[in-house]
């Protein structure tokens, strides 16, 4: 059997960019990506700490340094500049490779640059 669990998180990240008439999709720092074990176009869950709103997309890759955190299309509905997101993503995996999971936790600044990045039990 497979159990879907977290497995990274971008931990309070702000939004730098929303682009109504972008064809879709978050753009995320390159370096984040890199930190948090995440890929170019796989599905992510965001919650916008800032209004409440949960909404799902996927990944664009951003220049690595930039900070960029780019919601465009339909997501760039979801927030504005400067709110506040925590974005996520779950994978399956069997009990065996649960015995030693962890996610990743990129913690962040202001900036949207690396403070911190975890790898702890998902609570």
């Amino acid at each position: 059997m497979l159990r879907t669990f977290l497995q990274a998180k971008l931990h309070r990240v702000r939004v730098t960019q929303a682009d109504l008439d972008y064809e879709g999709s978050c753009g995320i720092d390159a370096g984040l990506l890199e930190a948090a074990g995440l890929r170019e176009y796989q599905y992510i869950e965001l919650y916008n700490v800032s209004n409440g709103e949960r909404f799902t997309t996927y990944i664009i890759k951003a220049p690595k340094g930039s900070g960029e955190i780019s919601l465009n299309g339909a997501a760039a509905r979801r927030a504005t500049v400067g709110d506040l997101l925590i974005i996520c993503a779950y994978s399956a995996y069997t009990d065996a490779e649960l015995e030693n999971h962890k996610p990743i936790v990129v913690l962040v600044d202001d900036q949207n640059r690396i403070k911190q990045v975890l790898r702890e039990r998902a609570a």
